[in-house]
C-alpha cells in the first residue's frame, strides 16, 4: 500500500484533546468533526489540510483519553497517514479499527513541514522527496494492511463475512 503528501509537522504528545477537542464530542458526523481537527494545536490546521496530506508527529501522540473521534477526525479531514516517532496504545488499536493508516518511524523528527512524502506501509518505507531521504518505519502485517484497505476493522469483517471466511 503506497501513500504520498505534503507533511503537516507537530510535536511529542499531542493528545486526544488537541486532535479533537472534547467541546466537540457531542458530534457524530466525520466532516463536522475534520471542520475541528487539530484546533486546539494549530486553529488554522483543518482550513488548509488537504486529501492526501500527511501528519508527522514526535513521541506519543495520541496520548490522552481513548475517544474514538480522534483518529475519525484526522481521516475525515484528508489525513491519509499519520506518521510518528510513537503512538499511545489506544490511539494506535483506534487509528487501525477506523482504517487510518500510521507507521512508527524513529527518524520521524527528521521530517519538516511541508515536505513531500512517499511511504510504502507493507514495507515500512519513507521516501522524502524534498530532502532526499530514506526512513524506515515499523511495516504494516499483512492482515493489518487488508483491514486499512477495507476501510477499517468493521468494513474489512463484512467483506470477510460476504466471502465466508470469518467465524459467525
Amino acid at each position: 500500500m503506497l501513500l504520498e503528501g505534503r507533511v503537516w509537522r507537530f510535536g511529542d504528545n499531542v493528545d486526544t484533546d488537541q486532535i479533537i477537542p472534547a467541546r466537540y464530542l457531542n458530534m457524530v458526523d466525520p466532516a463536522e468533526l475534520a471542520r475541528h481537527c487539530m484546533e486546539d494545536a494549530d486553529a488554522t490546521f483543518a482550513g488548509k489540510v488537504q486529501p492526501g496530506d500527511i501528519l508527522v508527529a514526535g513521541k506519543n501522540f495520541g496520548c490522552g483519553s481513548s475517544r474514538e473521534h480522534a483518529p475519525v477526525c484526522l481521516k475525515a479531514a484528508g489525513v491519509s497517514l499519520v506518521i510518528a516517532v510513537s503512538f499511545a496504545r489506544i490511539f494506535y488499536r483506534n487509528a487501525i479499527n477506523i482504517g487510518l493508516p500510521i507507521l512508527e518511524c524513529r527518524e520521524a523528527g527528521r521530517i519538516a513541514e511541508g515536505d513531500r512524502l512517499e511511504a510504502d506501509l507493507g514495507a515500512g518505507t519513507i521516501r522524502n522527496r524534498r530532502a532526499g531521504e530514506d526512513y524506515r518505519a515499523i511495516p504494516f502485517p499483512a492482515f493489518m494492511q487488508e483491514v486499512i484497505r477495507a476501510g477499517g476493522l468493521v468494513p474489512f469483517i463484512r467483506e470477510e463475512l460476504k466471502r465466508g471466511k470469518a467465524g459467525g
